[in-house]
This record gives C-alpha cells, sequence and structure tokens, in this order.
C-alpha cells in the first residue's frame, strides 16, 4: 500500500504560488502568440502545453505518497506505450500515406517513402540515446545516497529523450491539419499522466527528495511543448516534408516504445500486468483517434 504523509503547509502553499504564477506567465504570453504563429501552429503549441500540464497533474501526487505498487506501475507504463504504439499507427503512420498519395506517390511508393521516414526517425532517436547515454529506470527504485547526484541528471535525459517524439508527433500533425491531431494530442497527454508519477517516484526512489522530484518530474514535460512547436512550424513551411514528418515521428515514438518503455515495463516479472496496460491504452487510443477523428 503507499505510504502517504502529506507536506507541511508551508511547502504547500510555496508550490501553488509557483504553479498558479506559471499560469498566469503562461496565459498573458498567450495573448500575443495568435498574431505571431498561424493557426496550426497555435494548435500544436496548445497541444504540446496540454501534454506538458498532464505530466505536472502526474508527477503532483508524489508529495503525498512515497510509493505505489510496482505491479501497477507496471501497468502504467504498458498503458503509456499502448497509447504510443496506437498513435503511431492510426495517428501518423497512415496519414504519412495518405500525405504521400496526395503528393502524387504510388501505393508502392507512399510505403517506401513512410519506410524510409520511420527509419530515419528510428536511427536519429537511436543516435540521441548513443550520444546522451542514460540510466533507464531503476528496476528496483534503490540507490545508495553518494550515487544520488549522477543518476538525476542520468535520469532527466532519460525523460528528456523519451517526451522529444511525443512532442514531435503533436507538431508535426497539428501543423498538418490533420483530422486526428486532436486526439492525438489528448491520448499522449493521457499517457502522460501516469507517466509523469511513475518519473518523480523513480526519483524518489534514486534517493532525491519528494519536493525536487515532484518539480523534475513536471518540468519533464516541457521539452513537448518546444518540439512541437517546431515541428509544426517545419511541415507547415515545407509542404514536401508532411510524409516524412509523420513518419519520422512515428519511428521516433516506436524507438521509444520498444527501447524504453515496454523493457521497463516488463523488468520487474510483471508482464502480464503491462500486457493487459498495453492493450487496454492501444484500444482507447484507437478509439479516440476514430471519435475525435
Amino acid at each position: 500500500m503507499p505510504t502517504l504523509s502529506l507536506p507541511s503547509p508551508r511547502r504547500l502553499a510555496g508550490i501553488a504560488l509557483v504553479l498558479t504564477g506559471a499560469v498566469l506567465l503562461g496565459l498573458q504570453a498567450f495573448e500575443h502568440l495568435p498574431g505571431a504563429l498561424s493557426d496550426e501552429a497555435m494548435r500544436a503549441l496548445q497541444g504540446g502545453l496540454l501534454c506538458a500540464l498532464a505530466t505536472a497533474l502526474g508527477a503532483f501526487p508524489v508529495l503525498i505518497t512515497r510509493s505505489i505498487p510496482v505491479r501497477i506501475a507496471d501497468g502504467m507504463l504498458g498503458f503509456g506505450a499502448g497509447v504510443m504504439l496506437a498513435a503511431t499507427a492510426f495517428s501518423l503512420v497512415v496519414p504519412g500515406l495518405a500525405a504521400a498519395g496526395d503528393l502524387g506517390y504510388s501505393k508502392w511508393g507512399s510505403g517506401a517513402v513512410v519506410s524510409a521516414g520511420v527509419l530515419l526517425g528510428v536511427f536519429a532517436m537511436l543516435w540521441l540515446d548513443r550520444a546522451w547515454p542514460h540510466a533507464h529506470f531503476d528496476s528496483d527504485g534503490q540507490a545508495t545516497r553518494p550515487q544520488v547526484p549522477a543518476r538525476v541528471l542520468l535520469f532527466v535525459i532519460a525523460i528528456v529523450l523519451h517526451n522529444i517524439p511525443e512532442g514531435m508527433a503533436v507538431g508535426v500533425a497539428a501543423g498538418a491539419g490533420a483530422p486526428g491531431a486532436s486526439g492525438l494530442a489528448m491520448g499522449i497527454a493521457i499517457q502522460d499522466v501516469p507517466e509523469g508519477l511513475v518519473v518523480a517516484l523513480a526519483l524518489v526512489g534514486a534517493g532525491m527528495g519528494r519536493g525536487k522530484a515532484a518539480l523534475i518530474g513536471m518540468a519533464s514535460g516541457l521539452v513537448e511543448p518546444v518540439f512541437a512547436l517546431v515541428a509544426a512550424v517545419a511541415v507547415g513551411t515545407f509542404g514536401t516534408l508532411l510524409p516524412w514528418g509523420l513518419a519520422a515521428a512515428a519511428g521516433a515514438m516506436l524507438f521509444a516504445v520498444s527501447h524504453e518503455v515496454i523493457p521497463e515495463s516488463h523488468r520487474n516479472g510483471h508482464e502480464t500486468a503491462a500486457t493487459m496496460g498495453l492493450a487496454i491504452g492501444f484500444c482507447l487510443m484507437m478509439v479516440m483517434d476514430t471519435a475525435l477523428g
């Protein structure tokens, strides 16, 4: 069972002030953005911010609970993997094939272009993974105190690498004006909630204080609106890049799921819980993509 422990009133008040200030600054900035960004770029930024907010909401409970059952955590990771797999297929690959066809490619040519784009995304993420070597989520959540600073840095790098393809996917879909862009953003946001909690709990398990772990978990999602906006602008500026962008985002998502999420969800021997979570996440994202598309 989770161990509950409320933080001090002073800490809660400080966190509330920080969050309120961040929201007010964000709202003020949004008043000036619509005139500077296209509608597609604005939708990409909004989708990315939605994902960042979902990550922050997921990380917040770490302030009042020290741990969750490992089986549940693995099921949550599997759920996130399922959402990302469905988003890859229905929100990125299928629209990428259609976009390639609209540009005049044959069915064989469309398949070749999208396949090349998927592999490009995979190799790009593989390069980032090797350029910034990082630790995966700890299997037992334990670490001795002297290891904390180095492990914290490695965790943060892992989080950033994991969130990059999610932001790219939201941005490319919104920049392309894809019918399922809103469903994709909502689906990724849903899976970001448990992801934020798992990340923050992993940092606590590595020896970090709950306050810092929650703040880093909340901040880890900020990379998503950045890459969402960059991807949307790139696709909107160069229309011929649309199938390549969708496919590359799909490849990056596939890499993150296969290289990071699924192995971690199976590491503790809870493959059944992780697989059931994956199936539920996949079906939920598929339905959302159909209903909101």
